[in-house]
């Protein structure tokens, strides 16, 4: 795994061996930062159930001012640490070692107000749908957050508009998607 582009670009990042993480591959995750480029700079992004912080690293890299990371696996937070180090990006970072729901009580009352939330969840288990149930009443996010998932292609969001979502795109790969989510209206 890489850094693709902006200025830790080419550097190599360590994950995790095994199946205990799914790295997004580069040409996903240069797929997901066409779309978001034009946007990034100067933001605040969230990277949930970060693996080895690679869509975290990538969005400082390229422009966001501050990222934070919750990933659960001591391992894999450690790893995240030695790649923020690498790209030295530490300073622009925060790493909690702890599962998402836990870290993301922490972060209230902090004054974050994410512009962009990545959440890559372990598949089949409905944890996207869990964190997207917290946030629809946290203040951690605003109507101009945009909420990405990576999802198995099985996994259905059918449920985003009783939570005060709307899906604002799907980009379907051959494995997986990302599904781009936003609050909606309220009328």
């Amino acid at each position: 795994m890489r850094v693709i582009a902006g200025k830790a670009r080419r550097l190599l990042l360590k994950t995790i061996e095994g199946q205990d993480t799914r790295p997004t591959t580069d040409r996903i995750k240069e797929t997901l930062f066409n779309i978001l480029n034009p946007d990034l700079p100067g933001t605040t992004f969230l990277d949930l159930f970060s693996g080895s912080g690679g869509i975290g690293i990538e969005a400082l890299s390229r422009g966001a001012d501050r990222a934070v990371f919750i990933e659960m696996n001591p391992k894999a937070a450690e790893y995240i640490r030695e790649n923020l180090q690498t790209t030295k990006l530490e300073e622009e970072s925060v790493v909690m070692n702890c599962d998402v729901l836990t870290g993301l009580r922490r972060l209230e009352g902090k004054d974050y107000v994410f512009d962009f939330v990545f959440m890559d969840p372990p598949y089949g288990k409905e944890l996207e749908r869990q964190v997207l149930e917290y946030l629809a009443s946290s203040p951690l996010i605003s109507e101009d957050t945009l909420l990405i998932v990576e999802a198995d292609l099985n996994t259905g969001f059918e449920y985003l508009e009783s939570m005060g979502y709307e899906c604002r795109r799907e980009k379907i790969y051959k494995t997986n998607k990302h599904v781009f989510i936003a609050k909606g209206v309220v009328l």
